[in-house]
């Protein structure tokens, strides 16, 4: 009997330690992802520089002046330092190509004020990035979707000489970050989005890619994990962009939307309580600053095209506006960050550096098979750079 009560604590034990890890799984979401990124383990390992790899790094920012109800005066004021500062802060810094790093402004339609607008146009012309398109909505309608999009995307383009053109019709065209995570209606509540068919009313407005993900730990999170892939609306149907084809394994399907994922893995090198592992989301705010360490993981979550396998695409996302964020994006820790990029590169001459907007990052990752790499790529790209 002893050794049956002995069994039945030990097997009790085993079972709340089991609940408490499943508790601990999905209060970080992983029980949305985390089966298919334990069977797409095989494809991730260590960076190493015995061939050539080619690191494609772009920054897509949230970029919200007037987040938290700011007054028009506040929201100018931080504007105002990323004008006065990035430049100061990082044009000393090159890639192998000779570009500073870049930053791809989103800008939130709900937020337009034109004065604010054309301040970050000005940064953007210097040389230092691109604005996009960042939208925040709720109980929208499709038809009110495609009115505010097509309406905001003529606005920049129209006065403000923002966004690339299409190289047939010459319309404007954008990448995409939706507010809240929740492209195509995906959350459970239906709430801040309320258009199941989104990625149909995104392609039809102009929008050739979307860089929303990762989104862990929100319940936004698709259950495709570091890809590049077609998304397509499915009957309606909400969150039909948790699945795709992959870019590089078949022509682009009809409507199809880009996806481009930033990296999102597990980090057993911080664990709770020494058992649960931290999730690496592809975030830089004030308690999530680059580093070499994290780059290890974005290169080994290996987010490529088959055709080019050694490009690896390390998309990461901010709300760099936000004054704790600032204290990161324009701050020690980014400088630090561009520093000891520039020393590993110059130690491993398999190893270069690629500073991109968002939609460079589209065109390489629509690339064909490129020997030359991804700078003389850039040369000849679906999506030029915008005229203004």
């Amino acid at each position: 009997m002893e050794n049956l009560d002995t069994l039945g604590i030990a097997t009790g034990g085993v079972a709340l330690g089991c609940a408490a890890l499943y508790a601990g799984m999905r209060s970080k979401g992983l029980d949305r992802w985390l089966l298919p990124y334990l069977l797409s383990s095989g494809r991730r390992r260590t960076l190493n520089f015995d061939e050539p790899v080619h690191l494609i790094l772009a920054i897509c920012d949230h970029y919200e002046p007037k987040r938290g109800g700011a007054s028009p005066a506040k929201a100018k004021s931080r504007i105002q330092r990323w004008v006065d500062e990035y430049p100061k802060l990082f044009d000393r810094f090159r890639d192998c190509a000779g570009r500073t790093p870049q930053h791809s402004f989103f800008y939130p339609e709900d937020e337009y004020e034109p004065e604010l607008v054309d301040m970050v146009a000005g940064l953007c012309r210097k040389g230092y990035g691109e604005v996009e398109i960042h939208l925040h909505h709720d109980n929208d309608t499709a038809d009110n979707l495609r009115n505010t999009l097509m309406a905001f995307k003529n606005t920049l383009h129209d006065r403000h000489g923002l966004l690339s053109q299409d190289c047939t019709t010459g319309e404007p065209i954008y990448a995409f970050i939706h507010g809240n995570w929740a492209l195509n209606n995906c959350r459970r509540d239906g709430r801040k989005c309320g258009v199941n068919n989104e990625i149909d009313i995104l392609t039809e407005t102009g929008c050739y890619a979307d860089f929303t993900l990762p989104s862990s730990p929100s319940e936004t999170q698709t259950r495709t994990v570091n890809s590049i892939y077609w998304a397509t609306d499915q009957s309606g149907l909400s969150k039909s962009h948790n699945t795709g084809i992959s870019v590089g394994t078949c022509a682009k399907p009809r409507n199809g939307l880009l996806m481009i994922q930033g990296p999102l893995l597990l980090d057993w090198r911080r664990r709770k309580f020494g058992i649960i592992p931290k999730v690496e989301n592809s975030c830089l705010q004030y308690n999530q600053p680059p580093n070499i360490l994290r780059l290890d993981l974005w290169m080994r979550a290996r987010v490529a095209t088959p055709l080019n396998p050694n490009w690896r695409f390390v998309k990461l996302h901010t709300h760099g506006v936000h004054e704790p964020n600032q204290k990161v994006l324009l701050g020690e820790s980014s400088v630090r960050f561009y520093e000891e990029l520039a020393i590993l590169s110059g130690a491993n001459p398999n190893f270069h550096v690629h500073y991109v907007t968002a939609r460079q990052m589209a065109n390489l990752a629509l690339a064909p098979r490129s020997p030359g790499g991804p700078t003389e790529t850039l040369k000849n790209s679906p999506y030029p750079r915008p005229k203004g």
